[in-house]
């Protein structure tokens, strides 16, 4: 669903790339602990140490994959396509390859991964579907796919895009679509995903 039927605020709204870009330099400082590495330690039902192989999918500023490493993941690699946030991620040392590409459409092998992971950036694309089918040619028939994103709920109770403050200290929206949880489902089990529920803790 598109954004602008619950926009409550008005913002002026970016491409993915042009904001990711813009807000790098600040993204670490603005995004909360909460919504996201809170909930990956919550998440009990996946063996990090044993994921040998990970995909970080929209990799951002590495942030993800350095959570990941201190949870002992083995090789890791990122993809995104903000250059400016690659490099971000490039200077922390921790990806074996990072690739500047769409999360949709990757050139990585297939099946090379024991996990994938994306973290707060489906609302970022207008259907889910292409990103469960790629992650499912990425990851080997026993491996997982880890999804952390914003509630749709709260996108559509409360009109609030994603946003950072823009060089003028305005707020500027990235562009945003509501995915619901049946939409997650429905794409997950179309591209051949196995739901597990109860898989949270705490």
């Amino acid at each position: 669903m598109e954004m602008s039927r619950y926009d409550r605020r008005g913002y002026a709204t970016v491409p993915v790339k042009e904001g990711y870009g813009q807000w790098v330099e600040t993204y670490e400082d603005t995004v909360e602990d909460l919504m996201d590495l809170r909930l990956l330690e919550r998440l009990k039902i996946v063996d990090w140490s044993k994921a040998s192989r990970i995909v970080d999918l929209a990799c951002g500023t590495g942030r993800i994959g350095v959570w990941l490493k201190a949870h002992g993941v083995g090789e890791l690699d990122g993809v995104d396509m903000t250059p400016a946030m690659l490099s971000k991620a490039r200077d922390r040392g921790i990806y074996n390859r990072l690739l500047e590409e769409d999360i949709r459409r990757t050139s990585l092998p297939a099946g090379a991964y024991d996990l994938a992971t994306i973290v707060l950036a489906d609302e970022h694309l207008t259907s889910l579907e292409p990103l469960y089918v790629e992650a499912a040619r990425l990851v080997a028939p026993s491996g997982w796919f880890v999804v952390v994103g914003y509630h749709p709920f709260f996108t559509m109770m409360y009109g609030i895009p994603t946003h950072f403050d823009g060089p003028s200290g305005e707020p500027v929206a990235i562009e945003t679509h509501v995915h619901l949880l049946s939409d997650h489902v429905q794409a997950g089990l179309n591209a051949g995903w196995n739901l597990i529920w109860g898989w949270m803790k705490g």
